[in-house]
């Protein structure tokens, strides 16, 4: 049984920031890469950010700059610190796993919603 627990969404104001983390536990073996994606109402599933066991890191358009992804591999835990936060951010955050044999695990998301 594989579990990701997410945590640190929440309601922010515009400009402020939040960190989500994500910890993997179970019989996940082999993690290669660690990851969000998002969704919004009424658009599609997008990437927000991931990482590689290797540390390489790619990033939405829409987000770098503000978004820094980071992962302890140790704890199998994938952060992601989001500042200056922007109603579009708006969307349900999902934490992802791809192990190396590119079996791909996701979290039961967190909402996280920037209004003032």
């Amino acid at each position: 049984q594989v579990q990701l627990v997410e945590s640190g969404g929440g309601l922010v104001q515009p400009g402020g920031s939040l960190r989500l983390s994500c910890a993997a536990s179970g019989s996940i073996s082999r993690i290669n890469v660690m990851g969000w994606y998002r969704q919004a109402p009424g658009k599609q599933l997008e990437l927000v950010a991931d990482m590689s066991s290797g540390g390489s890191t790619n990033y939405a358009d829409s987000v770098k700059g503000r978004f820094t992804i980071s992962r302890d591999n140790a704890k199998n835990t994938v952060y992601l610190q989001m500042n200056s936060l922007e109603p579009e951010d708006t969307a349900v955050y999902l934490c992802y796993v791809r192990n190396v044999y590119n079996r791909v695990y996701w979290g039961q998301g967190t909402q996280v919603t920037v209004s003032s």
